[in-house]
C-alpha cells in the first residue's frame, strides 16, 4: 500500500496525568480540549496553519496565561488532531489510506488551507490522495472503507464519490492494469504468463479478480459501488451475480442460528439490540435482492432460494419476497428439494416449511409464457407440393422455433414436476399441515408432466401415515389426484396391500394391474392373502391373467361385458375407468336396502361374473366393517 510521510522532527509529544503535552523549552500558551483530552500547546505554530483556531482566539479574550479552546465535534478525534497538530510542529507523521480520511477531515475542520500558508496541510492531503490512493486499487477499497466513520465529511468533500469512480474505473479495465497492491494481485499475475496471456485454468478466476475485495464493505457503500460498476455495461451480468453471491457468503452467514439464539433473549436491552442486528441483516439482504441482475441464469437458483429461506427468517418486506419468488420460478427446474424446504416462521401457520411461499413460486413458473407440448396439426392429405415463397419458408422457420422452446417448456416441467412430488414427500411429514395445501400444490402441476405417479403415491402414503385421524372423504380427496394407471408394477403391490387407502382406489389399482398384465401376457401382481383367499373362494385364479375375449367367443349373456371394448385393452381400460368415476363403491352412494343408484347397477351389472363376484364380496365386506364401527 501506498503511504507518505510529512515533517522531518522527531515526535516530542508526551502524556502526563491524562493530559498531551509537546517538549518545548518554551512554556504553553494554548489548551485545547477535544474529545476528553486535553492538550498543552503554543500558538505560534498551530495559529499560523489553522484559520479556524486564529479566528477562536480573536473571539475569546485571553483571560489567564492560558487561552482555552474547546473543540468537541472535531471529526476524528484526538488521532486525527494530533496528526494536524504535529504537522503544525514539523514532527514526522505517517499517512495511509487508513488516515487520510480523518485527515482529511480534521484539516478541512481546522481550515488548513492555502491562503493561510502555502503548501499547507490539506495541499499536500490532496497530492497523495489523487496521485496515489486513488491510483491502486487496495488503497481505494480501504479509503472507501474509512469513509464510514465520517460519512457527512466524507461526502461534502467528494472523497467517497472519487473513491467509487475509482474503483468502478478499475473493475472495468483489465487486472494486469491496476495497481492491486494486495495478495490477490500476486494470485491474479501468477495466472498470467510472460507473454500477457492468462491461463486457461483460472480464467474465470481472473475476471472476477475485485469480487473477493469489494465484499469487505458496507452495504451502502458496496451498493452504490455496484450500481457505479453495473452502469459501466462492460462487465457481463454472470459475473455480477458471482460477485453478489460472495457478498452474501461473507455477510448473511447463519441467520437461522442467530435468530434462534436470540430469541432466547429476555431482557429489554437484549431485545433491542435484535431488533437492531436483524433490521441490518433486513436491509443488507434487500439490498442484494435489487443488484441482481435481471437475466435468467445470472445467480443459481439455490442462492436464490438461499435469500428466500433469509428473507422469511428476518421478516423482509413482500416486494422483495415476491421479486426473490418471480426469479426463482423462472429457473425453477434447477432447485433442489432441500433448498425448498423454507422454514416458517409466521405466527398464523403452525406448519414446519412456508408452503404458501412455495405455491406461488410455482404459480408463477405455470404462468410463463410457455405453451403446451402437444404437436401442431399436421398438413392435410393430398395437398400437392408447390413453390413456396421466402415469407413462407420464415414462417415456417419461426413455427420449427417455437416447436423447440415448446420442447424446452416441457422438459423442464417434467423435471419441475419430479421436484415437487419429492417436495411433497418432505412437507407431508408435517402432522400440522392442512389437507388443502397439499393437494394444491400436488394439483398445480400438469397431468402430463408426470410420466408416473410413484412419487406421488409415496407422498400420499407418508401423509396418510403422519395423519391417521382423516376421515373417509378426506383420504377419498387426497386420493383423487393419483391416477392409479401411472403407477408401476411395484407401487402396485404396495398399493393393494395398503390399508390406508380407500376401497376404490385399491379396487382400481387391482383391476389396472389385471388388465395390464392380460395385455403384455404376464402374471398377476402378488396380492395380499387376505384378497387372494377371496378370489380363490369365488373359483378365480389369482396367479393367472383373466382371459382375453374376441368376437369368436360364446359368452354367456349374463356374462357378456361390452365386446366391442374388449377387442382393444386401451379401450377396455377407459370403459371400467369410467364406471368406476361414476361409482365410487362407497357405501355412501347406495341406497338405505343396498342397492345403489340405477345408473350405477347397470355399471356394475356389465361386469364379468368373477370380478363383479369379488367386488360385490368387498362391499359387503366394506359394509359391514363400517356398520360395526
Amino acid at each position: 500500500m501506498k503511504f507518505m510521510k510529512l515533517g522531518s522532527r522527531p515526535d516530542t509529544f508526551y502524556s502526563a496525568e491524562s493530559v498531551r503535552t509537546v517538549s518545548s523549552e518554551v512554556s504553553s500558551d494554548l489548551i485545547i480540549e477535544v474529545k476528553g483530552c486535553k492538550y498543552l500547546l503554543h500558538k505560534f505554530p498551530l495559529l499560523s496553519k489553522c484559520l479556524r483556531l486564529q479566528r477562536i482566539c480573536c473571539e475569546s479574550p485571553e483571560t489567564s496565561q492560558h487561552q482555552i479552546i474547546q473543540l468537541p465535534d472535531f471529526p476524528g478525534g484526538i488521532e486525527a488532531f494530533e496528526l494536524c497538530a504535529k504537522f503544525c510542529y514539523g514532527i514526522t507523521i505517517t499517512l495511509s489510506a487508513y488516515n487520510i480520511v480523518a485527515a482529511q477531515c480534521a484539516a478541512e475542520y481546522l481550515q488548513m488551507t492555502e491562503d493561510v500558508e502555502k503548501g499547507n496541510l490539506i495541499y499536500k492531503l490532496e497530492v497523495f490522495f489523487n496521485s496515489c490512493i486513488l491510483q491502486g486499487w487496495r488503497d481505494s477499497i480501504v479509503t472507501l472503507q474509512s469513509t464510514k466513520a465520517f460519512p457527512l465529511w466524507s461526502e461534502d468533500l467528494g472523497i467517497t464519490s472519487r473513491c467509487i469512480e475509482s474503483i468502478a474505473s478499475k473493475v472495468l479495465t483489465h487486472p494486469s492494469k491496476v495497481s492491486l497492491s494486495h495478495s490477490h494481485s500476486r494470485r491474479v499475475r501468477d495466472d498470467i504468463s510472460c507473454n500477457g496471456a492468462e491461463s486457461q485454468r483460472h480464467k474465470s478466476t481472473t475476471k472476477g479478480w475485485w469480487a473477493e475485495d469489494m465484499a469487505e464493505l458496507g452495504i451502502d457503500l458496496y451498493w452504490r459501488a455496484m450500481i457505479a460498476i453495473k452502469s459501466g455495461g462492460k462487465i457481463p451480468t454472470n459475473l455480477i451475480g458471482q460477485a453478489l453471491q460472495i457478498y452474501a457468503s461473507r455477510w448473511l452467514p447463519n441467520i437461522s442460528r442467530q435468530v434462534k439464539a436470540n430469541q432466547g433473549a429476555t431482557s429489554d436491552s437484549d431485545s433491542d439490540s435484535t431488533g437492531e442486528v436483524s433490521s441490518k441483516h433486513r436491509l443488507l439482504l434487500e439490498s442484494i435482492v435489487s443488484l441482481i441482475p435481471s437475466d435468467k441464469g445470472d445467480v443459481s437458483c439455490s442462492f436464490l432460494l438461499k435469500l428466500l429461506k433469509a428473507a422469511n427468517i428476518l421478516n423482509a418486506s413482500s416486494s422483495s419476497k415476491m421479486e426473490l419468488a418471480r426469479r426463482v420460478a423462472l429457473q425453477l427446474e434447477e432447485a433442489r428439494v432441500s433448498d425448498l424446504l423454507i422454514p416458517s416462521l409466521s405466527y398464523s401457520s403452525d406448519t414446519l416449511y412456508d408452503v404458501d411461499i412455495v405455491l406461488t413460486i410455482l404459480e408463477e413458473f405455470m404462468l410463463q409464457g410457455q405453451s403446451p407440448p402437444t404437436s401442431p396439426p399436421r398438413s392435410r392429405l393430398g395437398f400437392e407440393r408447390r413453390r413456396r415463397s421466402r415469407s413462407a419458408e420464415n414462417i415456417d422457420f419461426e413455427f420449427q422455433e417455437s416447436r423447440r422452446s415448446s420442447s424446452a417448456s416441457h422438459s423442464s416441467k417434467l423435471k419441475v414436476a419430479k421436484i415437487m412430488d419429492g417436495y411433497l414427500q418432505e412437507i407431508a411429514r408435517d402432522i400440522n399441515l392442512p389437507l388443502s395445501k397439499f393437494i394444491a400444490i400436488a394439483e398445480k402441476i400438469p397431468d402430463f408432466s408426470r410420466l408416473d405417479h410413484d412419487d406421488l403415491y409415496r407422498a400420499i402414503d407418508i401423509y396418510l401415515k403422519a395423519h391417521p385421524d382423516l376421515n373417509k372423504s378426506e383420504r377419498k380427496k387426497l386420493c383423487r389426484i393419483l391416477d392409479c394407471k401411472k403407477l408401476s408394477v411395484e407401487a402396485c403391490m404396495h398399493a393393494a396391500q395398503n390399508e390406508k387407502l380407500p376401497l376404490r382406489v385399491v379396487v382400481q389399482v387391482l383391476f389396472f394391474e389385471q388388465a395390464r398384465a392380460a395385455t403384455v401376457g404376464g402374471k398377476v401382481a402378488k396380492l395380499p392373502s387376505n384378497i387372494k383367499a377371496l378370489l380363490t373362494a369365488h373359483n378365480i385364479d389369482p396367479s393367472r391373467p383373466p382371459r382375453t375375449l374376441s368376437t369368436t367367443t360364446s359368452i354367456r349373456g349374463d356374462d357378456q361385458w361390452s365386446v366391442s371394448g374388449l377387442k382393444s385393452p386401451k379401450s377396455r381400460t377407459s370403459t371400467l375407468r369410467m364406471k368406476l368415476a361414476e361409482d365410487d363403491l362407497d357405501e355412501y352412494d347406495m341406497n338405505p336396502d343396498g342397492l345403489g343408484r340405477s345408473s350405477k347397477f347397470k355399471a356394475f351389472c356389465a361386469l364379468p361374473t368373477g370380478p363383479k363376484k369379488m367386488f360385490s364380496k368387498l362391499l359387503s365386506i366394506n359394509r359391514s366393517g363400517s356398520e360395526k364401527n
